[in-house]
Formats: C-alpha cells, sequence, structure tokens
C-alpha cells in the first residue's frame, strides 16, 4: 500500500468523523428540542376543558382530545427516529467503516467509490458516505472478487465490474491497516478477527462474512434453508447477522417480536444476546424447546437437559424413543385425532359446588350432535357456545335458590359496596334490590364454570392421551421398530404413571400438545414470520414438524452439525431426508460450510480426525500448538496437571473451560479447585450466565460455545467406552480456539485409536 494511498483514505477518514461529529450535534439536539415539545404537549392537557353541556360541546372536546393525541404521537415518533439515528452514529464514530469498493456499472462512463459500515450515513439526502452493510449493492463486498460480480437489488439481477476492494481497521479515528485483495474477504483481516481471545459474548461477524455465509444472510426466497456446518464454521453467526439482514429488508412489515429463535440451552442465550444490539437492531424472541414446552404445560415437570443426557436407556427404550421422534409417529397423532370426529373423545364433568353442573354424557351429547361435517376444532366451538349459551340461561332458575339467600345475608358491607359498584341504589322494590344482588352473586359463582368452558377443561386431555398411546398398537406395525408389545405397554403405563405426578419427558410434552391442538383446533401462531432452529441435529423430526405446524406462515432457517448429535445420535443421519418431505423442495435451499474458523489448524486436524468422515473438515489456515494428551495412572496426579494446566492459561490471559462429561464429575472437579484455592465457576444449569476467567461446564451445556483454551476432563476408556460417544468427544475438543488440553485417568479411550498420533502430543 503507498503512502499517497494512506494519505488519501486517512482524509477522507477525518472528513467524514467530522460530519459525524456535525450530525451528531444536530440529532442530540433535536432530541433535546423534542423532549421539551413532548413536555409541553403533556403538561397542556391541562388546559383541555372537558364540555358535556351540548353535542357540540362534546364534539369540540373529542377533537380537542384528539388533536393533542396526535401532537404527542407525532413527538415521540421523532425522538424515537432522533434516538435511533444518535445510536447509529456514535456506533459509527467509534468504527465508521471497514471496506471500500469501486465498481463500474454497465453503460457508465467511471467507476464508482462506496464505503461499507454497520449502518448508513449521508450528509445530504442522495450523498451517502457510508452505506449499510446489509444494502444490496453492500453485497458486492461479500460474494466475489474483482472482475465481473453479480448481485441483487429489489429490481432483480444486476452486473457489476468491480476494479478495487479494500479493508480497513480503524482504531480511534486513524487507519491502522490497510488491505487491498480480491477475495471477498482477505485471509488477513480474517486472520486478525480470529487471532483475538474469546468474551463471555458472541462478536458481530459483519468485518468478515464469507461467500457462503454471505448466501445464508441474504436468502429471502426460501420456505426451508438448511445450513449443515461443522463445528465452529460460523453458521450461527451468520444466522444472526440473517436476523439482522431480515430485519433491515423488511423494515415496517417485520418486527423482532416476529422472529423466533430456537436455541440448544439458556446459556447460549446469554452468549448471543448482544450480536443484534452491536447491529443496532433488537433480540428477536429467544427460546430453548423445553422453554416452549413448560410455557404451555407449566404445571407440568418436563423432564430437564441434564436428565435428558444422563438416563440410561436399554435397547427396548432406545427403540421407543427413537419411534415417538419419527414424522411416522407425527402422522399417527393426526391420524388418531381424526377418529375422533366421530366419537371417543373423553369427557370430564364441570362442576359446581362440588356436584356436577354440566356431566360429560351431556357434553359428550352435545358435542357428537353436530354433522360429520363439522371439523374438530369446530365441533369444539360449537359445543363451548351451547354450553355457554346454557350457562347463561341457568341464570335466572339459581337466582332463588337457598344458598343464594344466604350468601346475600351473608354479606358485610363493604361486599354490598362492591356488588353495586357505580350503579344507583333507588330500586322500585325490595325484591327487585334483592333480585339485582342475587343476579350478582350467581354470576360471580358461575365465573369459574365460564372459565372451564372457555378453557376446554370439559376435555379430557390427559385420558385422551393414555388412550392414544394404548391405541398405537391397532394403528401400526410396531415390530418394523423393533418394539414388542409388551415392551409397548409397559412404557405406556410408565409414561401414564410419570404423568399422573405432573412429569414428562420431552417426547411425550410433543405429542401431548401435538394431539391437544389437534383436538381443539388450533393453527399454530400465525403472526410469526420467521423461525430459527440452531443445532438441529438434537432435533426429532417429530419436534421439527410439530414446530412447523405451530408456526404455519413462517419461514424456517434450520441449522446445525450433524457430526454433533449428542441426543439423537443415529436418528440425526435421517434427518435430512425427513426434513426433505415437510416442506417443498422447490423452495428448500441447503447451504454446506465445511470450513471453520474457530479452532486452530493443529486443533481442527485433530477434531475432525474423531469423526467417522472428518475429512469434509477444511481448517483455516490459523497455525498454533498441536493438542497434548496426558494419561495419568492415579486421580491425584490428574487434578495436579489440571492446576497445572490452568494456572499456565492464566499467566496467558486464556479463557479455559473444562469440559466434564457429567454435572456430577463437574462438581467434584469444582471440589477439587475450591480446596487448591483456584478461582473458577462451575455452571451447573442453563440457566447460568457465562463469567470471564475459569469455567467448568458439563458437555451437554457447551454446545455452540468456544474457549480460548479447552481441558476435556478424562476422557479414558472408563469414562467413553462406547462408539455412541465419538461426536460427544469431537464437541468437546471443537470448542477450544487456540489450546486443547486432553486428560486421562486410567487407559485412554478408544475413540482416540483412529486419530493420526502425528496430529497431537503425548506427555
Amino acid at each position: 500500500m503507498t503512502d499517497s494511498n494512506y494519505t488519501f483514505e486517512q482524509k477522507y477518514l477525518d472528513e467524514v468523523n467530522e460530519k459525524l461529529d456535525i450530525a451528531q450535534k444536530k440529532t442530540e439536539q433535536e432530541l433535546a428540542r423534542t423532549s421539551n415539545d413532548r413536555a409541553d404537549i403533556e403538561k397542556s392537557w391541562g388546559d383541555v376543558r372537558i364540555k358535556t353541556s351540548t353535542y357540540e360541546n362534546i364534539l369540540d372536546t373529542a377533537l380537542s382530545v384528539r388533536q393533542q393525541q396526535q401532537m404527542l404521537i407525532e413527538r415521540q415518533n421523532s425522538f424515537q427516529n432522533a434516538t435511533n439515528r444518535l445510536q447509529t452514529l456514535k456506533k459509527l464514530k467509534v468504527n465508521p467503516y471497514f471496506a471500500r469498493i469501486d465498481f463500474q456499472e454497465k453503460g457508465e462512463e467511471k467507476a464508482e467509490t462506496i464505503y461499507i459500515g454497520l449502518g448508513s450515513f449521508s450528509d445530504t439526502p442522495d450523498h451517502f458516505l457510508i452505506y449499510d452493510w446489509r444494502a444490496p449493492i453492500s453485497s458486492i463486498y461479500y460474494d466475489g472478487g474483482l472482475g465481473n460480480v453479480e448481485y441483487m437489488t429489489p429490481d432483480g439481477k444486476q452486473n457489476v465490474d468491480v476494479k478495487l476492494k479494500r479493508q480497513f481497521q480503524i482504531e480511534d479515528g486513524v487507519i491502522v491497516t490497510i488491505f487491498d485483495t480480491d477475495e471477498a474477504v482477505g485471509d488477513q483481516m480474517l486472520l486478525d478477527a480470529l487471532s483475538g481471545e474469546s468474551d463471555t459474548k458472541m462478536k458481530s461477524i459483519v468485518t468478515t462474512i464469507q461467500k457462503e455465509q454471505n448466501k445464508i444472510i441474504r436468502n429471502t426466497s426460501a420456505d426451508l434453508l438448511f445450513v449443515q456446518g461443522a463445528a465452529g464454521s460460523g453458521k450461527t453467526a451468520a444466522v444472526l447477522q440473517r436476523v439482522a439482514y431480515l430485519l433491515y429488508r423488511y423494515r415496517g412489515n417485520l418486527n423482532s417480536g416476529q422472529v423466533v429463535l430456537f436455541s440448544p440451552n439458556q446459556l447460549f442465550n446469554d452468549y448471543i444476546d448482544q450480536v443484534l444490539p452491536e447491529l443496532g437492531e433488537q433480540n428477536m424472541v429467544q427460546m430453548t424447546y423445553y422453554q416452549y414446552a413448560m410455557r404451555r404445560l407449566p404445571k407440568i415437570q418436563v423432564e430437564t437437559l441434564q436428565e435428558r443426557f444422563e438416563e440410561h436407556n436399554d435397547a427396548a427404550n432406545e427403540n421407543i424413543t427413537r419411534f415417538k421422534g419419527s414424522l411416522a409417529f407425527f402422522k399417527l397423532v393426526a391420524k388418531y385425532a381424526q377418529t375422533l370426529n366421530k366419537g371417543n373423545l373423553r369427557f370430564k364433568d364441570i362442576n359446581f359446588q362440588g356436584k356436577p353442573f354440566f356431566d360429560k354424557e351431556h357434553v359428550a351429547k352435545i358435542y357428537y350432535g353436530y354433522n360429520e361435517q363439522y371439523k374438530l376444532g369446530q365441533r369444539l366451538d360449537a359445543t363451548k357456545e351451547r354450553l355457554a349459551s346454557s350457562l347463561n340461561g341457568r341464570i335466572g332458575n339459581e337466582l332463588k335458590e337457598k344458598w343464594v339467600e344466604e350468601a346475600i345475608q351473608n354479606l358485610t358491607k363493604t361486599e354490598i359496596d362492591s356488588l353495586f359498584g357505580d350503579q344507583p341504589r333507588e330500586f322500585a322494590s325490595e325484591e327487585k334490590e334483592y333480585n339485582f344482588l342475587a343476579r350478582k352473586i350467581v354470576v360471580n359463582a358461575f365465573k369459574p364454570i365460564a372459565t372451564a368452558i372457555h378453557r376446554n377443561r370439559f376435555i379430557n386431555v390427559n385420558a385422551q392421551f393414555a388412550a392414544f398411546l394404548r391405541s398405537v398398537p391397532k394403528m401400526t406395525d410396531l415390530s418394523k421398530w423393533d418394539i414388542s408389545a409388551t415392551d409397548w405397554e409397559a412404557s405406556v403405563e410408565r409414561t401414564v404413571t410419570e404423568f399422573k405426578t405432573k412429569q414428562m419427558t420431552l417426547a411425550d410434552v410433543s405429542t401431548y400438545l401435538y394431539l391437544y391442538d389437534l383436538i381443539t383446533g388450533k393453527h399454530g401462531e400465525r403472526d410469526i414470520r420467521f423461525v430459527f432452529i440452531d443445532e438441529i441435529q438434537d432435533y426429532s423430526a417429530f419436534q421439527l414438524a410439530f414446530l412447523k405446524f405451530s408456526f404455519p406462515k413462517a419461514k424456517f432457517t434450520m441449522l446445525g452439525d450433524l457430526n454433533q448429535a449428542i441426543f439423537t445420535k443415529e436418528n440425526s443421519k435421517t434427518l435430512l431426508h425427513e426434513l426433505g418431505s415437510m416442506f417443498d423442495p422447490e423452495k428448500t435451499s441447503v447451504v454446506q460450510l465445511t470450513k471453520t474458523y474457530r479452532s486452530t489448524q493443529q486443533i481442527t486436524d485433530f477434531s475432525k480426525e474423531l469423526l467417522v468422515n472428518g475429512e469434509q473438515i477444511i481448517a483455516f489456515n490459523r497455525n498454533g500448538a498441536k493438542p497434548v494428551l496426558a494419561q495419568f495412572d492415579t486421580m491425584a496426579a490428574m487434578e495436579a496437571r489440571l492446576i497445572k494446566q490452568i494456572e499456565s492459561n492464566n499467566a496467558a490471559h486464556e479463557t479455559t473451560a473444562i469440559i466434564t462429561k457429567s454435572l456430577a464429575e463437574g462438581l467434584a472437579v469444582d471440589a477439587v479447585l475450591k480446596a487448591a484455592n483456584v478461582k473458577a465457576t462451575l455452571i451447573r444449569s442453563e440457566n447460568q450466565r457465562l463469567v470471564p476467567g475459569v469455567i467448568i461446564v458439563p458437555s451437554y451445556l457447551a454446545k455452540g460455545l468456544e474457549f480460548d483454551a479447552v481441558v476435556a476432563w478424562d476422557i479414558s476408556v472408563t469414562n467413553y467406552p462406547s462408539e455412541s460417544e465419538r461426536q460427544l468427544i469431537y464437541t468437546i475438543a471443537s470448542r477450544a480456539m487456540h489450546e486443547l488440553t486432553l486428560l486421562a485417568c486410567g487407559p485412554v479411550t478408544p475413540l482416540l485409536d483412529r486419530v493420526n498420533p502425528d496430529l497431537y502430543e503425548v506427555e
């Protein structure tokens, strides 16, 4: 880079910063002015006189109030717009832009220059000094090198001839480095970004978005965008930028409340919650599938992540779990629900004062009294309407009942005042006053019945769920799933017993909710426009189909790494095929991210050899130390080595994660470190927050996270004996960015046998 180029770019940066300062001062003055105007309008509410003597006076008052409301709304909008503008200006002042591209459009005489940053900035309406990275023209920067580049605009495809691609690193208003490159994003800039230390919060990757990631971010046509990405390939980061892009692209028609992200655990939600605010957008709705289930079943104790990970199923139960998670089982629930249109729906009495008010036989007679053209939801709505009408009709009959008379006699003065409310107490006779109070008492007493009708409490969903499970052997051939009738019957009784104590597995929760929705005619949350599901390899096909059913108007983005399937293991291999049958193939887009950026080449090369098909993963060329394997004869020796490693990492200012297989192991390690006065934080549950320094985390909570240094705790044959844990070991190893240490007490797990010994060092 020549001195003249550097001088030119620094001069341009100085000019932009000067104009940013001017714009910031103007916006601050506008904010102050708008705030004062708003305060004056609020004070002037006292000047509005309420006149009700004539119709004209009432109309004048209404118009005056409406005028005040409109002025206040207008000032509020101005205030909010100025606040948003000021936030963008402050963000740009820290780092105005990170790239420049020069390009020439067909038919134009000379090239045009644009600078790209986190937001747009113009000094006049038609003169942009900085373009938002999400603007259509900015995709030129991400999608290709020099020469002819095609990009999408609202009017269709456009072609330009890219003459220059320049990248900047700016600190405190000074250009530190300039790169000219013919790549989408030059390796040097990416290398500088990746060489930094890890943090407790994920950062935006706007400055280093790669071409394949840009395809994910800007796709607006697919109903299903499936992203298969190796550990550390930037799939989650790219998807968060995708949310920011969509909010920008559909500004005015889409808000963050219409976007839902299902993530692997709450810990991960906390890790990513700064990315969108950093880009100037509000966070979308974030939850785990567990939280989604709990939100709908607050009184049921749903199987936790820890319980799910640590449960030990025999072959029969594993086959049943596999069957319950299949698309075939999902279709079976729908098939069963259809049979309920003709009979066999289970009902409950609606009681009043300990006796049936509407008995279940009466409710069933109403429900099945409608013709066969009625769908389940329509049948239910009609039944509720009849019951509500019948309830209203019973109010008059109930007024003379003895319990009503006793209730009136026992009323206190406060209770009487409450019943009268604002009602004038002038009645033509004592009888009319009595009837007024009696009606109020009866209506209040009937409220629980009205609520029971409104909330479908006359349907016995629990009994229906059990009835469905018991009917399964008659509806399908269980032997195809290697399930015997005896094993199925035993599992049903176990499920029913657990349900009586308000406990449920995650697999059964999905079935229960889907059956309930079909019976009640629910059509899902139709205002949600985009659903993102991270780590889909740990979802069953049933759960994914249920989410598609629950968000019928949404476009889906699903991302994961089938090499990291902790819970579904072998089932994950059929997931792609089953997804294919849920969505229109013409509106399905698959993006494969094979290049991994998180770890050094040495850690990536080691990690990928743990896998059977690991050769598909490509390491980014960033050098570091080889992983270290240390094997010990005693637990005390392994503990001493751990403490030594922590001291070394702390001295190098590296964040360290000790990843244990289970929480029980994590507790044991925590006790050892406490006894040695080594400061560390144990992550016991997904609801904790990541903190700086040393953390101890069970393997099932480490998904999606990354750390400077990882210590894989006790990878012995005793702890990791079986082939089914290969993906778990890979997940643990691939959390490390710069340093990986594997400790084992006793013989090392045979899962390392397939790894080339040249790829790691043995102490």
